[in-house]
C-alpha cells in the first residue's frame, strides 16, 4: 500500500482493509511510522515512540473492529502499564504505570495498534499544548499556532496524516478545542458513558471522559461503541445505553430539528469575526439542509459557570500535586509555574464555598434542559478565535516574576486570587470560553469543522446536545460531513 492510498481511508475503512487480507497490520504501522519519523520532527506530536511494542503485536493475530489499525496513546489518563503517563509533568515523566487503563485495555481489545502517545499540557490545565518538560506542538496547519490542547499532541498526529485516529480526553474542551483548530471532527460523550477505571470512580468529579480525535464521523461513532460497549462493574453508576448501536445512530438521517445558536462570549470577551463567520455560516447550511436554526441564549450564568469551573479545576489540581509530592517525593521544581499558581487558587478555597460551587452545577444542568426543552441542539462557536500563535498565552512575565518569589517564600496563595491573576486566567479563557458548559453539566458535544477561514485555518463549530443527545449529534454530523466533506483536505507539511 502506498502512503497515498494508507492515507485516504479512515480507520473503518483500514480495519475493513485488514479484515479482507488487503493488507497487513505490519504494513499499516510502518506507513504510520514512516509517516512520524517524517512530520513529527516538526510537529512534536508524538513524545514516546512505542515501535518494537508495536510491531511485536502487529506480527500476533489480531481480532475486533479496528483490528491492525494503528494507533496513539494521549500521554494523560490512558495509562499503559510499564509505560510512564506523564501527563506533561516532569515529577511523572519516568513512573511507569503498573496497569492499563480500561479505555487502554477497551482499544486492545478491539485490535488496535498503540505504537506510541502524544504531548499534552501539564495536568491537561490548558487548552494548547506547550509542557515546558516536553515543549510545544505545532499545529500542521500553520507550524507557528497551537493544535489546541489538551488533546494537542493527538490532534496534530491525525491532521498530519499519521494516523486516521488517536486517544484524546476532554475535561473543559480538549477534544473539541484541537478538533477546531486541526480540521477534525471531535465528540465529548455525556457523563458516566465512558468508563473511567480502574483508578479513578470518574474524572473531575464526572466533567471529564476519554474518547478520540478522528478525520470521519463514523470512526468517532464506532469507537464510542467500543468504548462503551460493556459498563463498568466498578463504576459509580450505570449510564443509559441507546437501543442501536452509535454506528448504526450516526447512519440514520437525523430528524428536522431545531437549533439555537449564539455567538457571544459567556466571559463578556471579544469575540474574532472568523468565529462569527464560522457560527453564520453553520446556520446557513443547517437551515439549507431543513433544519429550523434561530439566536437563542441558554440563560445561563455563564460566566459564573466558568468560574465555578476554575474553581473545581484549581481544587483537583491541588490535590493531584500534594499527592504526587505525597507518593514520589518530588519537590516544587517537579511541576510548572502556573500549575502551582492554580493549585495555590485551590488550596484557597474553602470547603464550604467548594461544596456551593458544586451544587451549583445543578442550577446549571436543569436551565441547560429547559433549554433543550425548547431546542434540540445549541449551537456555539468552538473556540473565540482561530488557533492561537505558539507562546501567545504565556502567563505574562510580571506575574511569572512575583510567583517565583512568592513560591520560594512559601506565600504563593497570596497570588491567586489578586487581580492580575484574575486577568491572567481570563485572558487564557478567553479564547476557548464556549466549551466548559458541556462538561459540568455532563452533556454530550461535538466540533464539527464545517469552516476555513480566509487564510486556509480550520475553526470548527461546535454542538451541545441534552442527556442521551450522542446518536443526534452523530446523525447531523454525518449529515454535515456528507454536505460539507473536510476528510480529504490535507495541510501541505
Amino acid at each position: 500500500m502506498e502512503y497515498s492510498e494508507y492515507r485516504s481511508h479512515d480507520a473503518v475503512g483500514l480495519a475493513g482493509l485488514v479484515a479482507a487480507g488487503e493488507v497487513s497490520a505490519t504494513e499499516l504501522l510502518e506507513l504510520a511510522i514512516t509517516r512520524a519519523g517524517a512530520v513529527n520532527g516538526r510537529l512534536n506530536a508524538i513524545i514516546t515512540p512505542m515501535h518494537e511494542a508495536a510491531r511485536a503485536r502487529a506480527a500476533e493475530p489480531l481480532s475486533g473492529p479496528f483490528a491492525g489499525v494503528p494507533f496513539l496513546l494521549k500521554d494523560l489518563m490512558q495509562d499503559y502499564a510499564g509505560l510512564p503517563t506523564g501527563s506533561g509533568c516532569r515529577a511523572l515523566r519516568d513512573r511507569p504505570a503498573e496497569r492499563h487503563s480500561e479505555v487502554v485495555s477497551r482499544w486492545l481489545a478491539a485490535g488496535l495498534v498503540v505504537f506510541g502517545k502524544t504531548n499534552t499540557p501539564e495536568f491537561g490545565a490548558k487548552g494548547i499544548t506547550e509542557p515546558e518538560v516536553y515543549g510545544a506542538t505545532r499545529n500542521p496547519w500553520d507550524l507557528g499556532r497551537t493544535p489546541g490542547g489538551s488533546s494537542g499532541g493527538s490532534a496534530a498526529a491525525v491532521a498530519a496524516g499519521i494516523l486516521p485516529m488517536a486517544g484524546a480526553n476532554d475535561g473543559g474542551g480538549s477534544i473539541r478545542i484541537p478538533a477546531a483548530c486541526c480540521g477534525l471532527f471531535g465528540l465529548k460523550a455525556g457523563r458516566g458513558l465512558v468508563p473511567a477505571g480502574p483508578l479513578a470512580a470518574e474524572h473531575l468529579l464526572g466533567a471529564a471522559t476519554d474518547g478520540v480525535l478522528s478525520r470521519s464521523v463514523r470512526d468517532s461513532a464506532a469507537m464510542l461503541d467500543v468504548l462503551t460497549g460493556t459498563p463498568d462493574p466498578g463504576g459509580p453508576y450505570l449510564a443509559a445505553r441507546p437501543a442501536a448501536p452509535y454506528a448504526e445512530l450516526a447512519r440514520r438521517a437525523p430528524e428536522r430539528l431545531r437549533i439555537g445558536f449564539s455567538t457571544r462570549s459567556p466571559l463578556g470577551t471579544e469575540v474574532h469575526p472568523q468565529a462569527v463567520a464560522a457560527v453564520e455560516d453553520a446556520a446557513a447550511l443547517l437551515a439549507s439542509l431543513g433544519h429550523v436554526v434561530e439566536p437563542a441564549e441558554t440563560g445561563i450564568d455563564e460566566h459564573r459557570l466558568a468560574l465555578d469551573f476554575l474553581s473545581m479545576w484549581c481544587v483537583q489540581l491541588a490535590h493531584t500535586v500534594d499527592d504526587i509530592r505525597r507518593t514520589t517525593g518530588a519537590g516544587p521544581d517537579g511541576f510548572e509555574l502556573d500549575t502551582h499558581l492554580l493549585a495555590a487558587a485551590g488550596r484557597a478555597v474553602r470547603a464550604p464555598d467548594h461544596y456551593a460551587t458544586h451544587q451549583r452545577w445543578n442550577t446549571y444542568n436543569r436551565e441547560l434542559a429547559a433549554f433543550h426543552s425548547r431546542y434540540d441542539l445549541l449551537l456555539t462557536p468552538t473556540l473565540a478565535r482561530p488557533a492561537v500563535r505558539i507562546g501567545e498565552l504565556d502567563t505574562p512575565a510580571p506575574v511569572r516574576a512575583v510567583a517565583k518569589v512568592l513560591l520560594r517564600l512559601g506565600l504563593l496563595g497570596t497570588l491567586a486570587g489578586t487581580k492580575a491573576w484574575e486577568r491572567a486566567v481570563i485572558a487564557n479563557l478567553s479564547a476557548t470560553p464556549y466549551t466548559q458548559l458541556a462538561n459540568l453539566t455532563g452533556r454530550p458535544a461535538m466540533s464539527v469543522p464545517t469552516y476555513r477561514t480566509p487564510d486556509g485555518l480550520p475553526l470548527g463549530v461546535q454542538f451541545v446536545g441534552p442527556l442521551g443527545g450522542e446518536g443526534t449529534l452523530l446523525a447531523l454530523a454525518t449529515q454535515l460531513e456528507a454536505a460539507r466533506p473536510w476528510a480529504a483536505l490535507a495541510p501541505a507539511l
